[in-house]
């Protein structure tokens, strides 16, 4: 390890808060550049992203196109306050909600802010400024932010435990995971058990969830991932969702679907809401709507729950929301992805990758399940029972993974792995959306190069 590695180490040990997930890694990795779907370490050694930023980067690392926008917004007005307007501002929610309006005939608005939970904690405001409740359903393995309201809807009490609750901590139902059913059933079978389960929520007033003399029930929003994220990317039953949003509809329950890691094209639609037949009320994006450039984050919500007179000026603030630079460049992003139909695109590349992952899954006993829509997949390790969670085994190989020592001929790379699931044993590939199918490719190659190293069979 080079001196100047060995001092940043020794500082960031001394001075930065380990709060932060960097800490994970020990030691911590240094990275000193990045181009495409590429980062670099001290020795230019290249490391193949299969996570980019967790599905922030979603078209590529130093975009130029991208990278040319802020520049040219930094010349022009790079700074203002959000309490004035600027066009970048509008023409981004336009655009926005145009799209739902257009497709799906729903008129709406859009609140920006920075960050992917102050988002989350926005749109929070709006559920409770329009239901008069602070109760929310969420689902097991959802995640939302660790600010103190979205830790309260979501799943995991590691992130509430030193902190306790500010907000009512949400009802958490199981998520439809087909692989590991939380009721022990069978997909082709179980005729959406799990929903019907949900539904039994609702039929006595002594589930404690509803009134049925008044037509209430005490929740105001059930807040949902379409597809997971954090929990493992696991793609719910066809049917689910729709049969989800009726139950909500027909009791005035909120339906808000968190964009945050799964929009901007990630799943091969603009929202991932798109592929599972529903509309939500409020959906709330970040992350990759700026490419990672400037943080940006917001939230579309329907006319009658944030219209004006509804939610009216300082209902919600930050310094930064809707800066210039963000909007700018997210307003590039989405008239980038306007110019063709991008979708098709992002569609066959993740067709490619899938079969590459489920050609692995007929060779590797340790690798129990693989799915994935658009260019969001993942890898679910095991024991070589094909089925018990190898935590151990995502653990090394996302260790190994960063030593960049893998030799492919007579280079060097690295393989950058994300690591999910309910049992921390789920690889979640967030690739670049421009990967080529070279480069996808190397990834499996690297991938094997490390099941191989860690000893799976």
């Amino acid at each position: 390890m080079e001196q100047k590695i060995i001092e940043i180490l020794e500082k960031n040990d001394k001075y930065c808060s380990h709060g932060d997930t960097v800490n994970y890694a020990d030691p911590p990795k240094v990275f000193e550049s990045c181009e495409g779907s590429f980062l670099y370490d001290e020795n230019q050694t290249p490391y193949l992203d299969w996570q980019m930023w967790y599905s922030a980067v979603n078209f590529g690392y130093k975009n130029k196109r991208l990278n040319d926008k802020l520049k040219e917004q930094i010349d022009i007005m790079p700074q203002l306050a959000s309490q004035y307007l600027h066009k970048e501002k509008v023409e981004l929610a336009e655009i926005i909600c145009k799209y739902v309006e257009d497709k799906y005939g729903v008129k709406g608005r859009v609140h920006f802010n920075v960050g992917g939970a102050q988002a989350v904690e926005d749109s929070i405001k709006v559920v409770r400024n329009h239901t008069g409740k602070t109760h929310q359903f969420a689902f097991m393995g959802g995640y939302h932010g660790r600010t103190l309201g979205a830790s309260a809807i979501t799943s995991s009490y590691r992130y509430r435990r030193r902190f306790g609750n500010f907000a009512d901590r949400a009802h958490f139902v199981p998520y439809p995971y087909c692989f590991r059913c939380p009721y022990s059933m069978k997909v082709e079978t179980c005729d959406t058990y799990c929903h019907k389960e949900f539904e039994k929520l609702f039929e006595t007033e002594y589930q404690s969830f509803w009134d049925e003399k008044s037509g209430q029930c005490e929740f105001g929003a059930f807040y949902i991932e379409p597809m997971q994220g954090t929990g493992g990317y696991i793609i719910p039953p066809e049917g689910y969702m729709a049969k989800l949003a009726e139950s909500l509809k027909k009791r005035n329950v909120l339906l808000v679907a968190d964009e945050i890691q799964m929009g901007v094209y990630r799943t091969g639609k603009l929202w991932s809401w798109e592929n599972f037949g529903i509309v939500p009320d409020i959906f709330v994006f970040g992350k990759a709507i700026t490419n990672g450039l400037n943080p940006l984050s917001g939230i579309w919500a329907r006319e009658e729950l944030i219209s004006p007179e509804k939610f009216p000026p300082g209902s919600t603030h930050s310094t930064f929301a809707s800066n210039p630079l963000g909007t700018s460049v997210a307003l590039e992003v989405l008239r980038m992805t306007e110019e063709k139909d991008f979708e098709p695109e992002v569609r066959a590349r993740g067709a490619y990758f899938l079969n590459r992952i489920q050609e692995l899954k007929s060779r590797w006993k340790v690798i129990g399940d693989v799915s994935g829509l658009g260019l969001a997949l993942r890898i679910e390790l095991c024991t070589n029972d094909s089925f018990t969670p190898s935590r151990a085994l995502a653990d090394r190989m996302f260790n190994e993974g960063l030593k960049g020592d893998l030799l492919v001929g007579d280079k060097k790379y690295g393989l950058v792995l994300d690591i999910g699931g309910y049992s921390k044993n789920v690889i979640t590939l967030a690739p670049s959306l421009l990967i080529s199918e070279e480069e996808i490719d190397l990834g499996i190659h690297l991938f094997e190069m490390l099941l191989r190293r860690c000893g799976a069979e």
